[in-house]
């Protein structure tokens, strides 16, 4: 594989390096960070590390350039990339609402470019990695950044950019969602009396090990649901009050939407 630089190295673009580096350790990952701590940490996890796009050996030639900077940073960056540009480098940006549009429009004309929305359990190989690709990404560029974020989890080609807020605000934001509820049922156990470590565990691999099931069996949710869910019994009755109404399911379509909406104005400038 070609080098790659990572711009932009905060908790999202090192949980993504952190998953490349880990699955290829020999990957030439080169990183532009301004602040140093980030820096360190890039480059103990087998990066180089630069603090400007300057600072970048003049002859390197990048497959990939991975913007991982705020949205409202992005315009800015990408007005300094002119050169990266015409390495012939497909640019992947994972900045929430930042359409391809935007971004096509800040670089040199035909730079292929490639929408992505991941999520933090990158940084394990565990992460949702959703992509959108720009008119002029190649077949083999798409293969080679497949083949990369592959490395940090499950990848989904999305084919309608317009559903890229959609997809934010269920797996980009959803690791956030599901460890509010870990904190949750952590919370009732303590109430129910079981000491915080031991709650704390049992809520963790609970909500792991039903996760994986999902993910191993060709079975529907609603259905293993219903297979754990005897009439009468204990899981019933919490089930009652979860979807009393459809409570449960409106309250996370209104978060969601919440989040969606939220995405459409990032993009926006808002």
């Amino acid at each position: 594989m070609h080098s790659i630089i990572l711009i932009g190295c905060g908790n999202m673009g090192y949980a993504m390096l952190a998953g490349w580096l880990k699955q290829d350790p020999r990957l030439d990952a080169h990183v532009v960070e301004p602040f140093a701590d980030f820096r360190i940490r890039a480059e103990a996890a087998g990066a180089t590390a630069y603090a400007s796009l300057g600072d970048l050996p003049a002859d390197l030639k990048p497959g990939l350039v991975i913007l991982a900077v705020k949205p409202g940073m992005i315009s800015s960056v990408l007005g300094d990339c002119g050169a990266l540009a015409q390495t012939g480098a497909t640019f992947v940006s994972v900045a929430a609402g930042i359409t391809i549009g935007q971004m096509v429009a800040a670089l040199p004309v035909g730079t292929p470019v490639i929408r992505c929305m991941p999520n933090t359990p990158a940084a394990i190989g565990e992460g949702m990695m959703a992509l959108c690709a720009g008119d002029t990404v190649s077949g083999e560029a798409r293969t080679v950044t497949e083949k990369l974020l592959s490395a940090s989890g499950a990848v989904a080609w999305i084919e309608e950019e317009i559903l890229m807020d959609a997809v934010t605000a269920i797996s980009g934001s959803g690791p956030a969602y599901v460890f509010h509820f870990i904190e949750a049922l952590t919370a009732a156990g303590i109430t129910l009396g079981l000491p915080e470590k031991t709650a704390l565990l049992l809520a963790t691999q609970t909500v792991a090990g039903a996760g994986r099931m999902v993910l191993n069996s060709d079975t529907a949710p609603a259905t293993l649901r219903k297979q754990v869910t005897s009439p009468g019994g204990t899981t019933a009755a919490a089930l009652d009050v979860f979807m009393n109404d459809a409570h449960l399911t409106d309250l996370v379509i209104k978060a969601t939407t919440a989040a969606r909406d939220r995405g459409i104005e990032l993009g926006q400038g808002k």
